[in-house]
C-alpha cells in the first residue's frame, strides 16, 4: 500500500487531500504542530477507509528537529504533501518584525527545509513525489499581501528549482496555486465565489496533478489567466492600481 506524508494536516485543504488519499486506498501520514488535533481525524480517516493512519507532532519552525522527524518515520512516504502555511491582516502587523519573521519562517523557510530532507531521500531512492502549497500571491508583489505574497513567491521559486533539479531523477515535484480558497484562514475575507476553491477543489486538483504529473497546478482555471493578466501589467501603470 502507498503511503503519503501531508504536513500540517489540521489545515481544512489537508483533512480533504487526505480524505481523497484516504478513499484512493492510500495509508497515511499526518503530521501537524497540534498532534491532538489529528487523532479524531485520523481515526474517523482509519474506520471509513479501512487504511493505517500514523500521526506525529510537526512544527513548520522547529527546523533543526526536520531531519530528526522525517528519519524516525516507521513508514517512509511514497508522496509528500505540505499543506501548511500562515496569513495575517497585511494592514495590521506590516511594521511587526515578529509576524513578518513568522510568516517567512512557516511559508518559505519550514518549507524549504522540511521538503530539503524530504528530497535528498528521495533522490537516494530513486523515486517519489512532492507538491506544495503556494500563491498566486507569489505571481506578482501586491501592495494588499505583498509580505505573505514574497514568501510564497519564494517558495515557487524553490520548488521550480527542486523540480528542476529531480526530474532527472524520476522525482516529480508539483506546485499547487489554490487562488482564493474557503477556508479558516480566510472565514473573514469577503470572496467573489467564481474565483473561490473549496477544500475538496483543491484536494481533487492536487492528486490528479500528481497522477498526471503537472508542475504548476491552478485550481480554478481562470486563475492562471487572471495572473498571466496581473504579471504583464506595465510598472508606471500598477503603481497606481490599488491591488
Amino acid at each position: 500500500m502507498k503511503n503519503v506524508l501531508i504536513l500540517g494536516a489540521t489545515s481544512d485543504m489537508a483533512q480533504a487531500i487526505a480524505k481523497k488519499y484516504a478513499a484512493e486506498g492510500w495509508s497515511l501520514t499526518l503530521a501537524a504542530l497540534e498532534k491532538e488535533l489529528l487523532e479524531p481525524i485520523a481515526g474517523d480517516l482509519q474506520v471509513r477507509n479501512e487504511i493505517a493512519v500514523q500521526t506525529l507532532e510537526f512544527d513548520a519552525t522547529d527546523f533543526s528537529n526536520h531531519r530528526k522527524l522525517y528519519e524516525s518515520l516507521s513508514t517512509k512516504p511514497d508522496v509528500v504533501i505540505a499543506a501548511f502555511g500562515y496569513m495575517s491582516d497585511q494592514d495590521e502587523v506590516r511594521n511587526d518584525l515578529e509576524d513578518i519573521k513568522r510568516t517567512i519562517d512557516i511559508n518559505f523557510t519550514g518549507m524549504a527545509s522540511v521538503l530539503s530532507v524530504v528530497a535528498e531521500d528521495f533522490e537516494q531512492r530513486g523515486s517519489g513525489a512532492i507538491a506544495a502549497i503556494s500563491s498566486v500571491a507569489g505571481d506578482r508583489g501586491r501592495q494588499s499581501n505583498y509580505i505573505y505574497g514574497s514568501a510564497k513567491a519564494g517558495l515557487s521559486a524553490f520548488l521550480s528549482g527542486l523540480r528542476n533539479r529531480l526530474a532527472p531523477k524520476g522525482i516529480h515535484v508539483m506546485t499547487v496555486k489554490p487562488g482564493f480558497a474557503r477556508t479558516k484562514m480566510t472565514e473573514n475575507l469577503e470572496l467573489p465565489a467564481a474565483l473561490t476553491a473549496s477544500p475538496e477543489q483543491i484536494a481533487d486538483a492536487v492528486f490528479q496533478g500528481l497522477e498526471k504529473k503537472r508542475s504548476v497546478v491552478y485550481t480554478l482555471w481562470m486563475w492562471r489567466f487572471i495572473m498571466l493578466i496581473i504579471k504583464h501589467i506595465p510598472e508606471p501603470i500598477f503603481k497606481k492600481m490599488k491591488m
